[in-house]
Parts: structure tokens; sequence; C-alpha cells
């Protein structure tokens, strides 16, 4: 990966580290192997991710058993897994059920779930949104009942379950009945009666989802007060998460493209010597390098504190959905009619694109609250 200059000497040799491992151990044909052998991600190669590198402990406060590192040393492994478009539980639980545990400042809950989770031995779920696929912190797919002394009950539909269908503990967002729409996290074993797991079938294969249905499932309240601002920053940082692995994989699908192009002879010469290809590659090389530019900005501005980073998420999540949507559909065109076969990676890069820019949102939402937090009119 390119602009490393920006970074510290540790986090650039996390980087390499991961990048060694995963050309290692998750080359295509070993991600071939594990999309067709039925396993939701290569678990070998997980244990190995999260007991020599730790990259599930990485933004987990080292009082939970994490490393307490920041979310920037998160965003470069995450950039790698892109590229690599390697599944594994690292988007599901290290990111988007880690960081809903941590937003709810439950300490108890912390401690009790947090380590697992960060050693790798424990994968956790965030059960969400309805069929609509909204990711909003006011629209939840469950409802609870209940109180604080008899207990509650949690009932639904969760769509979209990233790594649900695997996961040991779920953390479902649910409207609480009788608290005028307050929401609240929840932590519900998946063992439970009431509790029905089924795996989705998906365009992309490299990231399992399910559907997970509750059924006056026994839960435990993680949050005391309304939880909409927790979800609302678990969606910040998600997003922003999301277009680390985006960057990494258009960067990779772009380079694959350009090997091809010099390899690729026609009328006698190299297809990449052609003028109107080399301009074509080169404006895939501007919109790789400014949605790198934006994911870093993105990711800078949360791992400080800044007053911009709900805006600058936004535009990370739109501008890198529609960078590796155009470097994905370009890399098809140009590699001709090979790359539309099942045997060639370009299609599982396409997929991924597609599925990526519909996850936690389209584009255009992104650019509506862009709009809304310039303060400008709808």
């Amino acid at each position: 990966m390119s602009g490393v200059g920006v970074f510290a000497e540790e986090q650039i040799e996390l980087r390499k580290t991961v990048a060694q491992l995963l050309a290692k151990r998750a080359d295509a044909a070993a991600l071939r192997k594990t999309l067709e052998s039925g396993e939701a991600f290569d678990r070998g190669l997980w244990d190995v991710l999260c007991q020599q590198v730790g990259v599930a402990a990485l933004a987990i406060p080292e009082e939970f058993g994490g490393f307490g590192a920041t979310l920037v040393e998160q965003h470069l492994v995450l950039e790698e897994l892109g590229a690599a478009l390697t599944p594994s539980p690292m988007f599901g639980s290290a990111v988007l059920a880690a960081q809903a545990i941590l937003a709810t400042g439950n300490a108890e809950a912390c401690e009790r779930l947090l380590p697992g989770i960060a050693e790798g031995s424990s994968i956790a779920a965030l059960c969400w949104v309805g069929p609509e696929g909204h990711w909003r912190s006011d629209d939840v797919a469950c409802t609870a009942a209940g109180n604080d002394a008899d207990g509650y009950t949690v009932s639904g539909t969760a769509h979209y379950v990233l790594d649900g269908a695997h996961a040991d503990v779920l953390i479902v967002a649910a409207s609480v009945e009788g608290t005028d729409g307050a929401i609240a996290l929840f932590e519900v074993d998946p063992s439970a009666d009431g509790v029905a797991r089924r795996q989705l079938p998906t365009m992309d294969l490299t990231r399992p989802m399910s559907l997970v249905e509750f059924a006056s499932a026994p839960a435990v309240r993680l949050t005391a007060d309304d939880a909409t601002a927790a979800l609302e920053k678990v969606r910040t940082v998600a997003i922003v998460a999301l277009s680390a692995e985006q960057v990494g994989a258009a960067e990779r699908c772009l380079q694959m493209t350009v090997d091809y192009s010099k390899d690729r002879v026609q009328f006698g010469r190299a297809i990449g010597s052609f003028q109107a290809l080399k301009h074509r590659m080169a404006d895939l090389y501007f919109l790789v390098e400014t949605a790198r530019s934006a994911s870093y900005a993105a990711v800078y501005s949360l791992s400080e504190g800044l007053p911009t980073a709900a805006a600058d998420a936004a535009v990370a999540k739109a501008y890198c959905s529609e960078a590796l949507l155009a470097v994905t559909g370009d890399s098809i065109q140009l590699h001709g009619g090979i790359a539309i076969t099942w045997e060639h990676d370009a299609h599982l890069f396409f997929k991924r694109a597609h599925g990526s820019a519909q996850l936690l949102g389209q584009p255009e939402e992104f650019f509506k609250e862009m709009e809304t937090l310039a303060g400008l009119p709808a």
C-alpha cells in the first residue's frame, strides 16, 4: 500500500506484517478454497491473525483485554483485509459488535465480553436493522418487553447480521415497549430459547450475513439510557472502517488490471501501451488515491475526536463506495471476456464493491447527510 509516510514506524510494520501473512495464507487460491468449503471464514487464519498479530484487540482498551491502540491501527489492518477480500469476523465482531459493547458504557459487560472478542476466541454479532437495511440509529428491527426487576425479552427479526450464524454472543438493538420508543442494547445468548438463525445467500460470497429471529428470547439489558447516540457512534466508526476495506480492494483490483494490461497483447503490442487505456487507468488511479485520502482523513478525525468526524465519515463512505464501484466496473471491461468467467477474481471484487456500497447505507444517503451537516437546504 502507498501513502505510508503519514504513519508511525510501528503502524507501518503492523501493516507489513498483516500484508505478508495474508500473502502467505490468504491468496486467491486460499480464498476460493474457503468459499468452496462452506465455512464462513478460515478459522486457522483467524486464530493466527488474533493470536500472533492481535488484530481483533487493536481498538479495544487494555482494561478490557485489548491492546489499547487507536482506530488508525485497526484501519490499516482492515485495508489489507479488504485488499485480499479475506473473509473474517474482523468487521462484524471486532468492529461493529465490539464498538457497540464499548458504546454501552457498561463496564461489567465490557469486562465480561470484550476479552474473548479481543483474543478471537469469541465472535460477537450486532443485530440492528430490518429488511429495508437503513442502518439508522432511530430505526431498529426488534422490540423489547419487560423491566429491570423482572428481566427482559426481545422479539423481532434482524436482517443483514454480519457473522450472525456463527456468533457466540448477540448484541441486539431494540426499542423498549412503554418508553415512547426509547432504544436500548441487549445481550442475547444465541443458544437460548426463542432464537433462530439462518445464513442468507449473498451476492458477495466473502461477506457472510444472516437473518436472526427472536421470539420472546431472554435478554440482558446493557444500556440504562436511550442508546440512540451510542448506535450513531457505532455507525460512524463502522462506515470509516468499511472505507478502509474499500480502499484496499480498489487498489488491489487496479493493480491486478494494470498487470494484466502489461501482459495482454493485441495488434502486436501490450494493450497497456495504448494511450486510451493509459488515460483510463490514470483516472482510476486518481480515484483510488483520492478515496484513500478521504478514508484517512475520516479515521484521523475520529481518532482525534474532531468536530468534523461525522461529516468526514459520511464523505469517506460515499466517495469510497463510488470509487470502488468505478474501479471494479472498469476492471471488468479492461480485462475483456476473461473477467466475466467464474475462474477470474474480477467478479469477486465487483461483488464486494456492490455489497459494500449497500452496507451501512447507500452512497446517496450519505450525500444527503453531508448536505445536512453542511447546513445546505434539502
